[in-house]
């Protein structure tokens, strides 16, 4: 009975010893995991984010007719029924905390210059497949959708107040045709000169 009892206490200590470590090693990998992710956030984020057709080769979502879920089915708006996006990558760390819905300046998953882990993916044969979605031509697109010319702004007559000298000379000077000398020394006679006279006595 001696020998038995004897036997089984390393054996019991042994395990006890194994659990403990075993346990230490759970708690350090979660520890680590929650430092990494939680404080750190040094995790890859990927979503998918607005391209423009005309620059760029971007993957083509297009509603589902037959589709009664919201978010994939047709809603009449023929710019909402299309959706030009590619794919991108960023560090969690370096997206900014912002909202790009209330704030133009918000850009969370634009790359920096030299910024590791972030990339910009477009679409080719391979990841439209992927995505389950076609890719844009830019070539095709702007054949198809022109871009439509600036309104030019330097026909628009100017309405100057009443009695304002600097406003109509301004734009009597702006309806003057290029090196067109003669209009332009033609403005500055607009206002009469004082007229001076010597007094003999």
């Amino acid at each position: 009975m001696e020998t038995q009892s004897s036997t089984e206490a390393p054996q019991s200590k042994s395990g006890k010893i194994f659990f403990i470590v075993f346990g230490l090693l759970i708690l350090g990998s979660i520890f680590a995991t929650y430092y990494r992710i939680m404080i750190k956030k040094n995790y890859i984020i990927e979503a998918q984010v607005d391209c423009d057709p005309y620059e760029n080769k971007c993957f083509i979502w297009e509603c589902d007719p037959a589709s009664d879920v919201v978010g994939e089915k047709c809603t009449g708006d023929a710019e909402k029924n299309i959706w030009y996006y590619n794919l991108a990558k960023r560090n969690a760390s370096k997206i900014p905390l912002c909202d790009s819905e209330t704030d133009e300046t918000c850009a969370p998953m634009i790359c920096d210059s030299e910024e590791k882990d972030c990339e910009q993916i477009y679409c080719n044969e391979e990841n439209a497949v992927e995505q389950e979605a076609t890719c844009s031509d830019p070539v095709e697109y702007t054949k198809n959708n022109p871009l439509e010319e600036e309104d030019d702004l330097s026909g628009e007559e100017v309405q100057c107040e009443e009695g304002d000298v600097e406003c109509e000379a301004g734009s009597a000077e702006a309806e003057c045709a290029p090196d067109d000398a003669e209009c332009e020394s033609g403005t500055d006679q607009d206002e009469p000169s004082p007229i001076t006279s010597d007094v003999v006595q």
